[in-house]
């Protein structure tokens, strides 16, 4: 049987992998304008690997464990990942309502640089990208915090360091 250290190592591996994903399908975006189906696709290539580098050990390994240690830290851990979550469910209603702008335009494919995102997509599409540029960075910014909590509460655990 394997140990729940190594299990613990696999799933920090996991989830210190995921970081440089979500951050090069950033920039993917970032880096590229204007963002065609090809770019889109390239970026949620990586931000679907990081999102599955991230989820696939908290629901395999973290949440059947969560009601047997929800004290101190790891309750602290889980409900900074917990928001980070409930920020991409946030973000997530506006990349919605962006990407069916653009796709009833035909951006991704046709890119006109006359057309204005904003005038496509009717009044509310600056509250939508308002939406999904707040729930991004809710999303990295609680994920960040989950990080470092998970990364003390694995040191503290199992590298018997004193804290």
């Amino acid at each position: 049987m394997v140990s729940d250290a190594a299990i613990a190592t696999l799933v920090f591996a996991a989830v210190t992998l995921s970081f440089p994903c979500f951050l090069y399908g950033a920039w993917i975006v970032i880096d590229n304008d204007p963002v065609t189906w090809d770019v889109l696709t390239s970026h949620l290539t990586f931000i679907v690997t990081g999102l599955a580098l991230t989820t696939v050990p908290l629901l395999l390994w973290m949440v059947p464990r969560l009601f047997d240690q929800l004290q101190g830290a790891a309750l602290v851990h889980a409900f900074l990942g917990v928001q980070a979550y409930a920020m991409l469910l946030f973000a997530g209603t506006g990349i919605v309502r962006i990407f069916r702008a653009k796709r009833r335009h035909d951006l991704y494919n046709d890119y006109d640089e006359e057309v204005l995102l904003d005038e496509i997509g009717g009044e509310n599409m600056q509250f939508w990208r308002r939406r999904l540029r707040v729930g991004v960075f809710g999303y990295v910014f609680f994920w960040l915090l989950a990080y470092f909590v998970g990364v003390i509460r694995y040191l503290s655990r199992y590298a018997l360091l004193p804290f």
